[in-house]
This record gives C-alpha cells, sequence and structure tokens, in this order.
C-alpha cells in the first residue's frame, strides 16, 4: 500500500507543474520558502455538521499544483507525538468511523464519515482533535519525494521545524464556519 500510495503522489506531482509557496521568506536557492504548516485543532459535533473548516491565511497562496497533506494527532508514544496521515479510518464496535478531508486553493475541509450514528461518538473520537495541514509544493516533491505517510519526513524535506508550525485557534479566528 505504501509504493502504491508513494507512486500516485509521485505521479500527481510530476504532472503538474511548480509552485512558489510563502512570499517574502527565503529558501536555500533565494527564492520564496517552499511549504507551509499550520496546526488546528477542533471538535466535530453536530452544530458543526461534523467538520472542521480552515481557511488558509493570506501570508500563503496556495497554487494549484501544490499538495495538501492533512495528518491527525494519533497519539503520543515516549513524549513524541504520532501523527497519522488522512484519510484514517477506525473499525469500532458501533460501525467504521473514518476522518477525511478535502481542501482547494482557499481553505481545508475535515470531516468525519463512516457507517455509524457520529451522534454516538466518545469524546475522545470527536473531541479536541489535533490536526496538521501541510502544503506540499509540487516541484519540491519531484525533486526529493518523501514518504509523505510519514509526517515527520514531509517536514524534514521541506526544510521546516518545529517552530515553522503556525498553529490556528479555529474558534478565535472565526475559521470553524464553512462559508457554505
Amino acid at each position: 500500500m505504501k509504493t502504491i500510495t508513494k507512486l500516485t503522489f509521485l505521479l500527481i506531482m510530476a504532472l503538474l507543474p511548480a509552485c512558489q509557496g510563502i512570499p517574502g521568506e527565503d529558501g536555500e536557492d533565494g527564492n520564496s520558502l517552499l511549504g507551509a504548516v499550520f496546526e488546528i485543532e477542533g471538535d466535530f459535533t453536530p452544530a458543526n455538521k461534523w467538520m472542521l473548516y480552515f481557511k488558509f491565511p493570506n501570508t500563503i497562496e496556495v497554487f494549484e499544483s501544490d499538495a495538501v497533506l492533512v495528518y491527525l494527532l494519533w497519539e503520543q508514544s515516549n513524549n513524541l507525538d504520532v501523527w497519522r496521515l488522512l484519510p484514517q479510518t477506525v473499525v469500532l464496535k458501533e460501525g467504521i468511523l473514518q476522518y477525511n478531508y478535502d481542501y482547494t486553493l482557499a481553505d481545508v475541509q475535515i470531516f468525519l464519515d463512516g457507517s455509524l450514528d457520529l451522534n454516538t461518538l466518545l469524546p475522545a473520537e470527536s473531541q479536541d482533535q489535533v490536526f496538521r495541514i501541510v502544503v506540499f509544493p509540487a516541484d519540491f516533491a519531484m525533486n526529493n519525494p518523501p514518504d509523505v505517510s510519514n509526517y515527520d519526513l514531509v517536514v524534514k524535506s521541506l526544510g521546516l521545524d518545529r517552530k515553522s508550525v503556525e498553529k490556528i485557534d479555529l474558534v478565535d479566528t472565526n475559521k470553524m464556519i464553512s462559508p457554505n
């Protein structure tokens, strides 16, 4: 499965043109810094239709050729965060739960789906969920493709570190409400 995911990602990246990244920040070659990482936390509820909405800040431009990857904080092991690439499927005794997402050049929507009644979810499955959203430039991926299922490798390949993660409060910035 890892090989298929990698090959699919590489094929998509090879067919798409280059992108630029965050204006005004220099990268290794003197051009704009490639990539960006945002962290959001939120609750999936009936009120937000089991969806978290994140609008990209004006400080970054997402291009058609960029890949947007979303990772879920799955657990902490030995004081280290364990991130899983979405979609993630969980088999519960009540049925199947899936954390999934879609995106445009302007926003990301993370949502719950599955074969169970979402109203029966435990707080651990729907509340205080932490996600990392990575804007991954296609041109960079073609030259140095990481295993996209591994969050740490993706961030490292972009030359970013923990300080590069911009934490966004969905409630305070009123980004939880979808324009639809």
